[in-house]
Formats: C-alpha cells, sequence, structure tokens
C-alpha cells in the first residue's frame, strides 16, 4: 500500500472518530431532550420537633451523595439508592450547603444564629462555626478563585466573605437590596440576583468589591442562577414578572427570555447536554436547550408537585433531585396576608427523583 493510501486512510478514520464522537455528544442531549420523568419518590423523615421546612440541595457527584436542607438539620443521601446515609444536625433553620473538597469540609448557613457550621465530609461531624452576624444568613457558595466561601444574606443585604482555612470572616458587603441565589464564573466573578434592585450584582472575588450592576429585565424579582461558564452565559430566573433570562456574562446584555410558572427557586445547568433546568414552586420543571451561545429553546415542561422549588443536580446521572411536602389548602386572603401560602401538612417529606 502507498504511503499516500494509508493517510487517506488514516484521515478517514480520524475523521470518522470525529463523528462518532459528535454523534454521541448529540444524541445524550437528543435522548435528555424531552423525556425527563419522575424516577423515585422516596420519603424522608421529620427534622426533629416535626418541622418540615427545608431549602437549598447540593449534590456531590463525585461522593455520590445529597445533601438536603431540612429545617434544623441536613440529611445526606445516598445519590445512588436514595438512603440517608447521615445528617448534620444542632442548627436553628439550615439554608444552604457548600463543600471545599480540597480541605475536607462542608459549610451550612443557619440563618436563625446567624452563622455558618462547619461539618466534616467524611464523618459528618460538626468541627466548628462562624459567626456572620448578618440576618437571614442564606445561600452559600464556595469560589475556587479566591479560595473564599461566599454566604448572601437576604434581609441584611449583604454578603459575607469567609475564609474556610482560617475559618474567619474576611468581609461583609453591602450588596444594597435583598440578596439571592449567586453562582461564580471560577475565574474571578461572582454573580449574584438581587430581588428588590431587580439587577444582576457583579463582585469581584479578588478584592470583595462590586463591579456592576445589571438589569434583568423583563424578568423582574430575579432569585435563581446558574451559568454556561464555557460560554459565558448566565441563566437569571426571576418571579414577577416570572421570565428566565439569557444574560452575557461579560458585559449583561439580556439575549433572551423565556415565560415561566410561578415561584421560580433553583436553576441547574448541564454543560454536557446543553440543557437548562428551572424548578418552580407551582409545580412546573422548565427544560431549557443550550442551542448556542445566544439561543435557547423550549425543551419540556415537566409536572412535578406543588413546593418542589429548590433542586439539586447530579452531573454523573444527569438527575434532577427536588424536595417537598404535602400542603393544606390554601387560606382565603386577608389585607395583611393578600397572598397567604397553604400551611404544611407534618411528616410528609420527600425527595422526588427526576431522569430519563
Amino acid at each position: 500500500m502507498k504511503f499516500s493510501d494509508l493517510r487517506r486512510r488514516a484521515i478517514s478514520l480520524s475523521l470518522l472518530g470525529l463523528f462518532l464522537v459528535l454523534l454521541g455528544a448529540s444524541a445524550l442531549t437528543i435522548s435528555a431532550a424531552g423525556r425527563y420523568h419522575l424516577l423515585k419518590k422516596v420519603a424522608l423523615p421529620s427534622a426533629p420537633r416535626g418541622e418540615d421546612y427545608f431549602d437549598y440541595i447540593t449534590v456531590d457527584s463525585e461522593a455520590r451523595r445529597v445533601y438536603i436542607s431540612h429545617g434544623t438539620e441536613v440529611q445526606v443521601l445516598d445519590a445512588d439508592n436514595y438512603t440517608v446515609v447521615g445528617k448534620v444536625t444542632g442548627m436553628k433553620r439550615c439554608h444552604g450547603i457548600a463543600l471545599v473538597k480540597e480541605i475536607g469540609k462542608g459549610f451550612i448557613t443557619d440563618g436563625e444564629a446567624q452563622e455558618v457550621v462547619i461539618f466534616d465530609l467524611a464523618t459528618l461531624k460538626v468541627t466548628g462555626k462562624v459567626k456572620t452576624n448578618q440576618p437571614d444568613t442564606d445561600s452559600i457558595i464556595y469560589d475556587p478563585a479566591s479560595k473564599h466561601i461566599f454566604t448572601f444574606n437576604g434581609d441584611s443585604h449583604t454578603a459575607t466573605v469567609i475564609d474556610p482555612v482560617k475559618q474567619t470572616v474576611v468581609k461583609n458587603l453591602d450588596l444594597v437590596g435583598g440578596v439571592e441565589y449567586p453562582v461564580a464564573d471560577e475565574k474571578g466573578m461572582v454573580y449574584d440576583n438581587n430581588k428588590e434592585k431587580n439587577d444582576v450584582v457583579v463582585i469581584d472575588s479578588r478584592d470583595n468589591t462590586i463591579k456592576a450592576r445589571w438589569p434583568v429585565a423583563p424578568a423582574g424579582q430575579p432569585v435563581a442562577m446558574d451559568m454556561d461558564r464555557k460560554t459565558r452565559r448566565l441563566f437569571s430566573a426571576g418571579r414577577e414578572p416570572k421570565m428566565l433570562v439569557l444574560m452575557d456574562a461579560d458585559n449583561g446584555k439580556v439575549l433572551q427570555s423565556f415565560p415561566i410558572k410561578d415561584g421560580a427557586d433553583a436553576v441547574s445547568f448541564d454543560p454536557e447536554t446543553a440543557l437548562v433546568f428551572v424548578s418552580t414552586e407551582e409545580g412546573i420543571l422548565h427544560i431549557f436547550h443550550e442551542d448556542t451561545p445566544n439561543k435557547l429553546s423550549v425543551v419540556q415542561d415537566v409536572k412535578t408537585e406543588y413546593g418542589a422549588k429548590t433542586m439539586g443536580f447530579d452531573a454523573k446521572t444527569h438527575n434532577v433531585f427536588m424536595a417537598t411536602t404535602k400542603f393544606g389548602p390554601k387560606p382565603a386572603p386577608t389585607a395583611q396576608e393578600p397572598d397567604p401560602d397553604p400551611p404544611v401538612i407534618p411528616g410528609n417529606f420527600h425527595l422526588l427523583v427526576y431522569g430519563y
């Protein structure tokens, strides 16, 4: 066989291999799109005192753990068989969970105690606490660029920057308005929704200063966020007007918007399938696909359950975890409470697992 023939065959095989890789990625996206459904409904134990308040869910896809905040404790589940493997206890009312795996520690916001509780990832034992002294210490993330923990304190209108190694507060940053869920680009910028100012606050995590504020219109009261770090796109979901917006993470330009159901509280992005998930209190899981950096398309609206507004995403299985409970009839509106929430029926807390 001539050298030129060998070369042509090698090129053909290389192109075939590339085609098969692209075909595989495309098949994964197609198989995921439009096929999400309930895989499992898992009853979970009531928190101490029977409290069924619940908030954020964090998934450790590598360690196969799901962390669910639930009243005074965080329940830890096996991500594959959904059994409870342990708990982090002793809090007043917990909210968010951030994991710093390089030091083997987890960090939980305890809003009523105005502190961050530190626990060992291996044993789940509490090893320390850091006082923020900020009312409503709520959402929390770890920023790998600065190697700092950031808590976002809703009623305080602040972000608390914490050194996770020294376990000390570095700074309380005034964000002017009701802060909500953030995301880090892992290159030195942290973005946070501000539901009172209807904008995204851009924080330089290297010097902990505000660099910009970007309006989210036509959305309003933005609360939930995630990011495609490769294309540098933010996905921000608001409650009034109820919209998901696609935003450029470098200049704040809103590129696209979509109507969503009431009570959005979490957004997750799957970089492998380019799917964007938005969970809502109303009981709809919206699924979009990032066709290009400037274009999303609607894939599926999945009926879930009322109250299933917080969400965790498993990068290994592509499953989505949501938690909720049962509720009684909604009370009649009053002058003091024109839109009252339905009462929780204790003892019915459960996990919903969706996949394809």
